[in-house]
């Protein structure tokens, strides 16, 4: 028996926020959104890839954003991805460093909070 790797994250958004999802996710952070499964479809949502990474919108009903959960996604071009977001009216957060890391957090459109690292030296 042997955990291989992660499959995807799949985090919580409110009914009818697709258009939302797609504006943040596909517009803002550059990521490919693709067809779900036809026999999932019905259940309403969005899932976005690029490469190994996908991120996965699910409607949830009694929806509550995860503020303090969060997945943390390797970038590059950290300044200039947080100029992008920022641009699109989207607030950026510093935090404190991590060994390694240049890193910052923002809150999708549902107030989900993502971690944007950069390895450095």
């Amino acid at each position: 028996m042997a955990l291989l790797a992660l499959h995807h994250v799949q985090l919580a958004m409110p009914s009818g926020g697709e258009d939302r999802a797609r504006a943040f996710y596909r517009d803002v952070l550059g990521l490919i959104e693709v067809q779900k499964p036809e026999n999932l479809a019905r259940r309403c949502g969005c899932w976005f890839e690029q490469g190994d990474l996908r991120i996965h919108l699910g409607v949830e009903e009694d929806f509550r954003p995860a503020r303090k959960a969060h997945p943390a996604i390797l970038v590059e071009g950290l300044a200039g991805l947080a100029a992008r977001i920022e641009a699109a009216g989207y607030k950026v957060v510093s935090d404190e460093p991590l060994q390694g890391f240049d890193r910052l957090y923002v809150y999708d459109p549902f107030g989900n909070r993502i971690e944007l690292m950069q390895a450095v030296g």
